[in-house]
């Protein structure tokens, strides 16, 4: 126990009276969920920020892209737009937020990215400027009860699962752990490689006491790094590591099993960067003999900002790009699950 979790402790008791009342309230009806004609999936977590979200989301686009007219809905967190949007060519991280943008980037042409703060509105008018679109992905929004998902999708670290964390500001919770009956689905993520099965069935046991919902357990992989800028610099085995994350923890420690870090920049998640940053970068690269910067997915579609290009240009930049390994068994019945709601709906 920190010293300072007493005081927190009246904070925590009010947020979780208030949370676990307005559940309550959608769950008598008297708050209204609604349910529209074209499938949803809600992908989200309990905790604030961190658990993988949107390397999820693009799991499910690279799985479901081929059979279904997919749309991606998020509150676009950290733009400094408002209101509805669509993702344009024209249009980057401070019209989107950077995660929309990331997805945006990477499957634009596959799918229709929006964004807006009321979800209700924004799949009417998905559905009205975008008619052949089949199926909405709703990335962070199991706590948006004013949308009923069709499947709702909970993750959870492996490192610090909903069952072992407390409420704000005690802990990272947005609601008591009693909110997991919601999921069709509960997925622990970052599982590391080689975890036994007697570890997951422990996860299983504590997580079938809050839902009835089916459990998975996801790794994570780190592909081949690509410059940001052009080929003309090789790759290298001395790296700054820069990232705008909401825990980099892990994701050092992955780098340090195959790079040497030598120098580590840490901003905050949803970090829009500044030319002073941009600067700093660069003169650490410059400072430093064979060595390259590193940098997720997620920052470099911020990084890669036309105002940067002229500084990160003259230093070799290299972007690491993460996936998400999911059992295909759960992939699959994930798939059957949605022809039925589709034939369902129709």
């Amino acid at each position: 126990m920190r010293w300072y979790d007493p005081l927190l402790y009246p904070f925590a008791l009010l947020y979780g009276g208030v949370t676990a009342l307005r559940n309550r309230l959608f769950d008598k009806g008297l708050k209204k969920s609604i349910s529209f004609s074209v499938p949803t999936i809600v992908v989200g977590n309990l905790n604030v920020g961190g658990s993988g979200k949107t390397p999820m989301v693009e799991l499910l686009i690279e799985y479901l892209k081929d059979d279904f007219q997919l749309a991606t809905l998020s509150r676009g967190y950290g733009r400094k737009s408002r209101g509805f949007l669509i993702g344009e060519v024209h249009m980057g991280p401070d019209e989107l937020g950077d995660e929309p943008f990331q997805i945006f980037s990477k499957y634009g042409k596959y799918l229709t990215v929006a964004v807006g703060e009321d979800r209700v509105k924004a799949i009417s008018k998905i559905i009205s400027l975008r008619p052949e679109t089949n199926l909405i992905l709703l990335d962070d929004a199991f706590q948006h009860r004013y949308v009923k998902g069709d499947i709702n999708i909970l993750l959870t670290t492996y490192q610090k699962p909903f069952f072992e964390d407390s409420i704000l500001p005690l802990g990272t919770l947005r609601e008591d752990p009693k909110g997991a009956d919601r999921a069709d689905l509960v997925i622990v993520t970052k599982t590391p490689a080689g975890v036994s099965e007697e570890v997951k069935n422990r996860y299983r046991e504590t997580i079938c006491k809050y839902t009835k919902g089916k459990i998975a357990f996801a790794g994570i992989r780190y592909g081949k790094p690509f410059p940001l800028f052009g080929e003309s610099f090789e790759e290298n085995k001395n790296v700054i590591l820069v990232s705008g994350i909401a825990n980099d923890r892990l994701l050092y420690q992955e780098v340090s099993k195959s790079y040497k870090v030598v120098e580590r920049l840490s901003f905050g998640d949803h970090y829009y960067y500044k030319v002073s940053d941009v600067l700093r970068i660069q003169q650490l690269a410059k400072s430093r003999e064979n060595c390259m910067v590193l940098t997720t997915e997620k920052d470099a579609a911020k990084l890669k900002n036309e105002a940067f290009q002229k500084y990160l240009s003259e230093i070799p930049i290299f972007v690491l790009p993460i996936q998400v390994q999911l059992d295909s068994e759960i992939l699959d019945w994930l798939k059957d699950k949605l022809n039925q709601i589709v034939a369902n709906k129709a």
